[in-house]
C-alpha cells in the first residue's frame, strides 16, 4: 500500500520540520515518522469503517419505513440489501477487521447524525436505486454498490469533514487510502487477514524510509559539502529549503541505498518537487542531480547491486 514515493515524501516533511525547528531530537522526527507511516493504514481502515456504517443503516432505514402509519408500496417492498448482503456482511461480521476498528476508536469518533445523513443522501442516487430495482443481485453487484458508495462519499463535504477531523491534513494519504479502498471493495466478499497486504511493509518503513531518514539528517553537512559545488551561480543559503532537502535526501540514496537503480531516484525527486515546490524547481532538481550523479559516477561513489541499476 505504501509506496516508496510515499515515504519519500513523509521523510521530506519531517526533515523539513527539523529544518524549521533545530532543537528537535533525531528520535522525535523517527517516532514521528512511525507514527506518519501508519497513518495511511489507518485512514484505509477508517474509510472502510464508515463506508460499512453507512451500508449498514439501511436496517434503519428499512425498520423507519415498516414503522410508518401509513407506508408507500415503496416502503413495503423495501429490502435492506445494502447491508444485508454477503459483502457487506463479510466485512460488519469480520472479528479481525472490527478489532482494528476498536483498537483505533472509530465507532466512538462518529455522530450517528452524520452517518444518516450520507446515507439518505446516496440513497437519492441512481445508483442505489437501480441497485433495489435489480431481480436477484449477484455478489459482482453488490461489491459493485459498495464500490459506488464510496466514491459518492469521497466526494461528499460531510465525509471530508470527517475524516479530516480524523485525520489532520490527511491529503498526502488520500490516495493510498482510496486505492486500498477500491481494491478491498472489489474482492468482497472478503475473507482472512485481507487488510494485511495494504499494512506498511519492513522493507519500505524501515529498510528505506527509516534508514533515509536517519542517514539524511546525521550526514545533513557532508550532504551539503557535496551539493554546493554543484550549485554553480547559486547561493545555497537561496535555494528553497525543499529543494536542498529533495537534493540531500536523493544524494543519501545515490551513495546509500545500492538496490535502488539511480534513475528512478531522479526521476522520483522530480515528481516530488512538482507537486511540492516551486515552478522551477523541476529543472533545478533535475540538472544539479544530474551533474551530481555524473561526478559520483567518475569517482566511483555509487555502487550499486544488480545490473542495470545505474543510468549513465
Amino acid at each position: 500500500m505504501l509506496s516508496r514515493r510515499s515515504v519519500r515524501v513523509k521523510v521530506m516533511q519531517l526533515l523539513y520540520m527539523l529544518n524549521r525547528d533545530e532543537s528537535l531530537e533525531l528520535s522525535e522526527l523517527q517516532k514521528a515518522y512511525q507514527g506518519g507511516i501508519w497513518r495511511a493504514f489507518e485512514l484505509y481502515i477508517y474509510h472502510l469503517y464508515v463506508t460499512l456504517r453507512v451500508a449498514q443503516y439501511a436496517e434503519t432505514d428499512a425498520a423507519n419505513r415498516a414503522a410508518k402509519l401509513v407506508p408507500t408500496e415503496e416502503d413495503k417492498s423495501f429490502q435492506p440489501i445494502l447491508s444485508s448482503n454477503p459483502c457487506t456482511k463479510s466485512l460488519s461480521n469480520h472479528v479481525d477487521f472490527l478489532n482494528m476498528v476498536k483498537k483505533y476508536q472509530f465507532a466512538e469518533q462518529l455522530d450517528e447524525d452524520h452517518i444518516r445523513s450520507l446515507y439518505n443522501a446516496f440513497a437519492d442516487t441512481e445508483e442505489y436505486r437501480a441497485y433495489l430495482s435489480l431481480g436477484a443481485p449477484t455478489d459482482a453487484d453488490h461489491s459493485k454498490i459498495l464500490i459506488e458508495l464510496y466514491r459518492f462519499l469521497s466526494g461528499h463535504d460531510l465525509f471530508l469533514d470527517m475524516t479530516e477531523d480524523a485525520f489532520n491534513n490527511w491529503a498526502d494519504d488520500e490516495s493510498l487510502g482510496m486505492g486500498a479502498m477500491k481494491k478491498t471493495l472489489k474482492s468482497t466478499p472478503v475473507s482472512g487477514a485481507f487488510y494485511k497486504e495494504h499494512e506498511p511493509s519492513d522493507e519500505t518503513v524501515k529498510e528505506f524510509g527509516a534508514e533515509l531518514l536517519t542517514r539524511t539528517a546525521l550526514e545533513d553537512a557532508a550532504l551539503l559539502a557535496e551539493i554546493q559545488p554543484m550549485l554553480k551561480n547559486w547561493d545555497a543559503e537561496r535555494v528553497a529549503i525543499l529543494d536542498m532537502i529533495m537534493l540531500k535526501m536523493a544524494l543519501c540514496e545515490l551513495l546509500h541505498f545500492p538496490t535502488i537503480p539511480t534513475k528512478v531516484t531522479l526521476n522520483e525527486f522530480v515528481e516530488i518537487s512538482k507537486t511540492y515546490s516551486t515552478d522551477k524547481s523541476k529543472e533545478f532538481i533535475n540538472g544539479i542531480l544530474d551533474r551530481l550523479m555524473k561526478k559520483l559516477l567518475e569517482e566511483g561513489r555509487i555502487v550499486k547491486e544488480g545490473r542495470g541499476l545505474i543510468d549513465q
